[in-house]
């Protein structure tokens, strides 16, 4: 049976989905953009402000399923500009050690709220 994972330390979803939802020990985590849960706006204008609050809202959500960045499978980095890539790798490999996740990065003609970048992740509890 799957359950929802909400988190008020991550942004409030803006459509109809779930921050994140469980099933079978898997956690299947929403894209999550730059947003600050307590505003709701942009950590700030530039990719790097915006990818740390990206996996600051992750993390929250992955604790609430109980599970963390050590446990993460797979992710999808979605960038609004690739020039932005080598900004955002830095930032996100910070988050993993020696054995980090499988992933792809591409590049979208437009980001949700015309965010900067947006990173989902599928992980294990």
């Amino acid at each position: 049976m799957k359950e929802i994972i909400h988190t008020s330390d991550a942004p409030e979803a803006i459509g109809p989905y779930s921050q994140a939802v469980t099933h079978a020990g898997v956690v299947y985590c929403s894209g999550q953009i730059g947003l600050v849960p307590e505003t709701m706006e942009f950590a700030g204008d530039d990719v790097e402000s915006q990818a740390k609050q990206v996996m600051k809202n992750l993390k929250a959500v992955l604790e609430e399923a109980g599970s963390s960045f050590d446990n993460v499978i797979k992710c999808s980095i979605f960038l609004a500009d690739m020039s932005d890539f080598s900004t955002v790798n830095e930032i996100y490999g910070s988050y993993f050690g020696d054995n980090p996740p499988a992933r792809e990065t591409v590049a979208v003609k437009t980001l949700p709220k015309s965010c900067k970048v947006e990173i989902s992740c599928i992980a294990h509890t």
